[in-house]
């Protein structure tokens, strides 16, 4: 079975988290048996930590093709799926994969010229903020209609996601969950040496830096409470220029909170390895990746309260309220001078993820959803 992957930046990498999914689940698919072909955006690059690990564009066994695009905000990501799903069209493959909303108004293409789509939706992509209510979010949107049309299956990572395509479109979605591997835990030496960072002395937030992952509730919260621990931002801009400019105005002043920028490797792994704990303050999410790298690293984590937290980390986790700042402040204090009710929210957190959700058991389910379309009549054509 010949499967194309379209949507993402570029695989290999960790710079987002559709990129983090692809990178690790693809290669897994490969193990199955299946020849899988990422269709990366020619404007994006490999970064450091894996480029030894493309040899003869493959990465893990898998192919590597370069779709063409103009390196423009806003621009990048619609003319990349528009080039990788003309080139899946034509291409000698059973199904082609889209990933996310927007890439999604392409998936009409393939599915003219009788190819099999499925489409995974990693979150409800025009509502995040950064896109604003302009063409951008209204493409999005339209995106979204497209494949509640004509993708043969669709792949949702949550339950609110499944209720929201049952009661908006009358479409029923295959909710795939992500996954999650055994991280190595490492003692702190590159984090020492470069951020000046030592072992529990710090809270951390490891995200992109975007408004719907709620980093402005969180340094507000932080510049309201008293504490020796440090807050550690780490992540880079996607697309949003303005709204990091906007939290690191509300960081002057406090010399204890630090931007790192975006890290990965062993740097990363430091980084959850030795924190005292974990914050995700996000408004909305698909199913947080981050979420699940916390509690794998045995960290205690405070997040927000909304479903596709909740129904993750169950009670392993310390909740406040969805955009409230005063109530994350409040249990952001109780977590710094509690240790030991953070002892207890670190003590088997990487066995109840790791023995709730895991990588292989998402490809395997991934596998079996293609070869239950390729059985099936189409469902419809476009017209």
């Amino acid at each position: 079975m010949k499967v194309a992957m379209i949507g993402h930046k570029v695989v290999p990498s960790r710079r987002g988290g559709i990129e983090n999914v692809l990178t690790t689940l693809c290669p897994l698919l490969v193990e199955l048996g299946l020849d899988v072909t990422c269709y990366n955006r020619s404007s994006d690059k490999v970064e450091n930590e894996y480029i030894g690990t493309v040899k003869d564009k493959k990465y893990r066994g898998v192919r590597l093709k370069n779709a063409w695009t103009i390196k423009a905000r806003g621009v990048a990501a619609m003319v990349a799926s528009f080039t990788a799903a003309i080139c899946a069209a034509f291409g000698n493959y059973d199904v082609v994969h889209f990933h996310a909303e927007g890439p999604c108004a392409a998936l009409w293409i393939p599915k003219l010229f009788g190819k099999k789509c499925v489409a995974t939706v990693h979150g409800l992509d025009w509502q995040r903020e950064k896109w604003g209510k302009g063409f951008a979010s209204k493409y999005i949107k339209f995106g979204e209609k497209v494949l509640a049309r004509y993708a043969d299956e669709i792949i949702v990572l949550s339950e609110s996601a499944y209720e929201y395509f049952k009661e908006t479109y009358n479409r029923e979605a295959k909710i795939i969950h992500n996954g999650i591997d055994r991280p190595k835990l490492r003692e702190a030496d590159k984090i020492t040496k470069l951020f000046g960072l030592k072992s529990e002395e710090y809270i951390c937030i490891i995200s992109r830096l975007t408004a719907e992952k709620g980093i402005h509730y969180l340094i507000d919260a932080y510049n309201s409470i008293e504490t020796d621990k440090k807050l550690v931002i780490a992540g880079d801009t996607s697309d949003t220029d303005d709204y990091v400019s906007l939290i690191k105005k509300k960081a002057e002043g406090n010399p204890n909170i630090m931007f790192t920028g975006f890290i990965s490797g062993d740097v990363l792994d430091e980084m959850y390895s030795n924190a005292y704990a974990v914050c995700l303050p996000s408004d909305l999410e698909g199913m947080s990746l981050s979420l699940l790298e916390s509690l794998a690293y045995k960290n205690a984590v405070l997040c927000s309260d909304i479903p596709e937290n909740t129904l993750v980390a169950e009670d392993r986790a310390m909740y406040f309220k969805k955009g409230n700042v005063e109530d994350l402040a409040q249990k952001l204090k109780t977590m710094c001078d509690n240790e030991q009710h953070v002892n207890d929210l670190k003590k088997d957190a990487d066995e109840f993820i790791l023995g709730k959700y895991n990588w292989r058991d998402v490809a395997q389910d991934t596998s079996m959803l293609y070869k239950g379309i390729l059985k099936n009549k189409k469902k419809g054509s476009v017209g």
